[in-house]
């Protein structure tokens, strides 16, 4: 019997659990890393050291490899379609790729599609973003799909604003929450279009997860409440605790319909704002598995890492529901204490049914070396045994 192979570009640590998720079904796996280090080249067999944004690296990479996917969105969209040429599978595709790659593409499919965001548009320079300051403090810029207008009359909006750039950023990187026109400087330095955004005022921040396969089945995971510290994921809570059924309904619709519109293969993360008065906004969409699944591991049926593999070679999907009432996903961030292994001790002593997912890094401070899995019927029990795991590991709690 012959088994695919599963090509993945990127050696992080998403590839590293995409990996470990075909493993049982016996999927072969061709990673194309950036180092013989990375997280998932020191656990697959098969692993070829190269650079992505070379195409003859990546044309010798896919011979073999029955479908191309990926772990991060930064290969360069020509380059995908010059696969498909070639006749490689790649999952998702470069269409529905870019949407994920470049912020400014992303928005304004979202704005045909309908889809609610905060308001937006692509500014020059400085000056031009502190009139699109203005633009927001007098209600106007970009419709948010339902005809609905954020800031509409109330006077709100203005300076501060949030600047990206719009391809590269990820963890708080390439984004700005700039207060005036000199703040505003920075980011155009890089000599790249600059999307500016309203600043939302939102209650929490929300992930809908749903994987898609090439024949249009799809999935849906609960709704989850993801809580961010300086810009990066800290703490994931599945489902999102209080969140209306309706709105939950609403946004699982919102992202597969995304999902749809833009013909996507694979696992996509669709980041929301839950605004004070009960409506939701797009923030960003990841088309790759993502942090806020990463309690899908241990806490759903079929995680996103199983769906995703699923998807890209055209399986049947998997049932997303929860195993647990609540589940919880803390992330373990580098500290000052690098022996991480022999924390474990405590760890497992105090909680046996915690999880713990490490993805062979280098400790460095702030860094994402791994993350932890609990889950239960009492929430606020699930979450403190979920934080004092991911701070004894990083050695902030020492008791």
């Amino acid at each position: 019997m012959t088994f695919p192979v599963v090509g993945m570009v990127g050696g992080g640590q998403l590839a590293r659990m995409t990996h470990e998720a075909g493993i049982p079904l016996g999927i072969k796996f061709k990673l194309l890393s950036d180092t013989p280090q990375d997280s998932a080249a020191q656990v697959v067999s098969e692993v070829v050291v190269g650079d992505y944004r070379d195409l003859d690296t990546l044309r010798a990479f896919a011979r073999g490899c029955d479908v191309i996917t990926f772990d991060h969105e930064h290969v360069p969209t020509a380059h995908l379609r010059a696969l498909e040429a070639d006749g490689v599978p790649v999952r998702p595709g470069p269409d529905a790729l870019v949407h994920a790659q470049d912020k400014g593409v992303m928005r304004a499919k979202l704005d045909a599609i309908g889809v609610p965001c905060p308001r937006h548009r692509i500014v020059s320079d400085p000056e031009d973003a502190a009139r699109f300051a203005a633009e927001v403090a007098g209600g106007g810029a970009h419709h948010l799909g339902e005809g609905r207008w954020p800031g509409d009359g109330d006077g709100s909006g203005g300076f501060p604003v949030v600047l990206k750039t719009v391809r590269g950023g990820y963890d708080g990187k390439g984004v700005w929450v700039v207060r005036s026109s000199k703040e505003a400087e920075e980011p155009f330095r890089a000599g790249v279009p600059v999307l500016a955004e309203e600043k939302v005022d939102f209650a929490r921040e929300l992930a809908a997860n749903i994987v898609r396969s090439p024949h249009g089945q799809a999935v849906a995971y609960p709704v989850v409440e993801s809580i961010q510290v300086d810009g990066v994921c800290d703490t994931v809570i599945a489902p999102a605790p209080g969140l209306d059924p309706e709105l939950a309904g609403h946004a699982q619709e919102l992202a597969l319909r995304i999902g749809q519109e833009l013909g996507v293969v694979g696992h996509l993360a669709v980041e929301l704002f839950e605004t004070a008065d009960g409506r939701i906004l797009v923030n960003e969409l990841a088309m790759r598995p993502h942090n806020s699944g990463h309690w899908t591991q241990d806490g759903a049926i079929t995680s996103q890492f199983a769906n995703h593999v699923r998807a890209v070679l055209d399986l049947p999907l998997g049932d997303p529901r929860p195993r647990a009432r609540w589940t919880v996903m803390a992330n373990v961030l580098g500290g000052d204490y690098p022996d991480m292994y022999s924390a474990y001790l405590h760890c497992m002593a105090r909680d046996p049914q915690l999880k713990i997912h490490m993805y062979g890094k280098d400790v460095k401070p702030g860094r994402k070396v791994g993350h932890v899995n609990t889950y239960g019927d009492d929430l606020a029990e699930v979450r403190e045994r979920a934080a004092h795991a991911a701070g004894y590991l990083r050695g902030t709690i020492t008791e």
